[in-house]
């Protein structure tokens, strides 16, 4: 399907009926380049997504480098004391002005040499002195919008967006009430998966547990996955799992990945819409927080970072990354496999069960009435 206005696909129902019937976006969704095109304008560029810890800009004239989407960000700290963010975009010719991450009072492309202050303002422009007109006050950097929760930076594209506050909903009161502590987390590391899948295909995985009793044995002898008992909810554009520890694990009376006892009472996994995604699990202080980054139709890469409580020993720690890792490597078997699965375009469109995948339809939904408006 490249036309997003096709109103059947091979006899279907209509879309717009299709989604709340229990049917999936279509398979051509996935892997269609015009399809990947649109959801870049109409899904990423206003959305708020996670970009890095504040611990990165905590001193002024300090900068790092992150992406919203496909689009570029530098995020500053100038001399001010001022936190902003822009599109790391030169605006001479193009080429990206930062890498890294680090301190300094100016930002200088490595092109041609224009050179930036951490405000954004254009400062020099080598050889404008010789050009007639030439107005450097009109060439600073792009900005985008930036706020912080806890030791947490997000961007967004949109210059004018919701706050925050309203894209986290009450995501931050559920992770309070399952005992971690955000503001005393402190980074401990940063790993990136790529994946050849979609991103979507990425996405849906991570919002169900429907598969967890057949494809995460491990995860499942930890967590109770039964439907009554993995609460699944979504509001506004925050979309929740939790899970409690079996009692069989916390009494060890079964053998489980690691110990799950801690301050921390039980797991709990976050979208927020449209590709930020945070995680906890039972035991010492922890959380991670990761950007799922749509590099093409069939390419995405993970970016995961973790935080730990300071006082957590490094055993533990290990021992919580080992748990999610091996759950990762699993799900990259599942994702893979499903991307084929959708580019033999034999199925044309799934059937989903909207109670156990009510987190997948609704994020299905968000997507459509997306490239709807766009179209």
């Amino acid at each position: 399907m490249t036309q997003l206005d096709d109103a059947r696909m091979d006899g279907l129902p209509p879309l717009e009926r299709a989604l709340e019937d229990g049917w999936t976006l279509p398979a051509s969704w996935y892997s269609d380049s015009a399809v990947f095109a649109a959801e870049r304008a109409a899904v990423f560029a206003s959305a708020w997504q996670y970009a890095g810890w504040t611990d990165q800009v905590s001193e002024p004239d300090s900068y790092f480098v992150s992406v919203a989407g496909h689009l570029p960000v530098v995020v500053t700290r100038a001399a001010d004391g001022v936190l902003r963010a822009f599109v790391n975009v030169c605006r001479h010719r193009g080429h990206l002005v930062a890498e890294g991450s680090g301190c300094r009072a100016t930002l200088q492309c490595p092109y041609h040499a224009w050179t930036y202050g951490l405000d954004g303002s254009l400062r020099r422009a080598p050889r404008s002195e010789r050009e007639p007109g030439f107005d450097a006050t009109g060439l600073s950097l792009v900005p985008v919008s930036v706020d912080t929760w806890g030791p947490f930076v997000f961007v967004n594209p949109d210059p004018e967006p919701q706050p925050l506050a309203d894209a986290l909903g009450d995501v931050p009161a559920l992770i309070g009430s399952s005992g971690v502590e955000i503001e005393t987390l402190r980074f401990h590391s940063h790993h990136e998966w790529e994946q050849e899948v979609n991103w979507k295909v990425a996405i849906e995985n991570y919002l169900e547990c429907y598969h967890c009793p057949v494809a995460h044995p491990g995860f499942s002898k930890l967590i109770d996955v039964a439907p009554d008992s993995y609460r699944l909810r979504h509001s506004g554009l925050a979309s929740s799992q939790i899970g409690a520890v079996r009692a069989a694990a916390l009494e060890g009376r079964t053998s489980v990945p690691y110990d799950p006892h801690g301050d921390v009472l039980q797991s709990q996994y976050h979208l927020i819409y449209p590709n930020t995604t945070i995680n906890i699990v039972p035991g010492p202080q922890n959380l991670s927080i990761e950007r799922w980054v749509p590099v093409e139709p069939r390419l995405t890469v993970e970016v995961t970072d973790y935080f730990f409580g300071s006082d957590v020993a490094d055993e533990r720690i290990e021992d919580v990354i080992a748990f999610d890792t091996q759950v990762a490597e699993e799900d990259l078997v599942l994702v893979r496999s499903v991307q084929k699965g959708l580019d033999t375009g034999a199925v044309p469109q799934g059937r989903v069960l909207p109670g156990s995948e009510q987190l997948l339809v609704d994020f299905q939904r968000r997507v459509r009435d997306a490239l709807v408006a766009r179209r």
